[in-house]
């Protein structure tokens, strides 16, 4: 008897995701639409719904290990980002395809910018094949951004950083928010920046942990 991955997504959103504060209908319903079995490796397809992270690459030379977000943060840091309808969204480190799909659903268009060029290429066959069209899905330094496209009115990170480029700040129009993790494992923090009159602002969001994303390490200090 195979797995029923609808009634799985609906535990999902009641149990995992509801109970941790998160109130917004739009997001609800969009992890509700969107079919997270479709986004990982066939090996993990049975473990779609699991209350946890999801490896989807190996770990590659000094770049970390990449992963699935878990949801419950996933839909904390969407809420935080509070995106509207005629939003358009950067996404960078889109992976396989998974955020890029909800934020298709509550955004005009989004950009997903990923550095791993053959994840980048089986998110864009998988984001394509079930008619997400409103994502475009680019390659590049995620530290970057992607200029070409910019201004934002979001720019979502998805993972931890331990440092962010002023740069990132840039590429946002004025009203614009970036919401991003900052730190390392349990003492890291979501943080929303918005830019206001050419000036960025942080607000605290909430206290999580989720995986890093590479290109986004602390230069080494020397002291003479």
């Amino acid at each position: 008897m195979g797995i029923d991955f609808e009634l799985a997504r609906t535990r999902m959103v009641d149990n995992q995701i509801r109970t941790t504060d998160v109130t917004s209908h739009a997001v609800l319903d969009a992890f509700q639409a969107v079919a997270r079995e479709d986004f990982v490796p066939s090996s993990f397809r049975t473990l779609a719904y699991i209350d946890d992270d999801i490896a989807i690459t190996p770990r590659n030379g000094t770049n970390p290990q990449r992963f699935l977000m878990e949801p419950s943060p996933l839909a904390k840091l969407l809420q935080l980002a509070d995106v509207g309808k005629d939003n358009v969204v950067l996404e960078i480190g889109c992976g396989t395809g998974y955020t890029s799909a909800l934020l298709s659903l509550l955004a005009d268009s989004v950009v997903a910018l990923e550095c791993d060029e053959e994840l980048a290429e089986q998110a864009a066959s998988t984001l394509s094949e079930l008619g997400y069209d409103n994502v475009a899905v680019v390659t590049g330094d995620l530290a970057s951004g992607y200029p070409p496209e910019a201004p934002y009115d979001v720019i979502f990170v998805g993972g931890a950083v331990e440092t962010l480029p002023k740069g990132l700040f840039e590429q946002l129009r004025d009203g614009g928010r970036l919401v991003v993790v900052e730190g390392h494992g349990n003492a890291s923090r979501a943080n929303l920046y918005v830019r206001e009159g050419g000036y960025t602002s942080p607000r605290h969001g909430f206290n999580t942990s989720v995986k890093p994303l590479p290109g986004f390490a602390k230069t080494e200090e020397f002291e003479f």
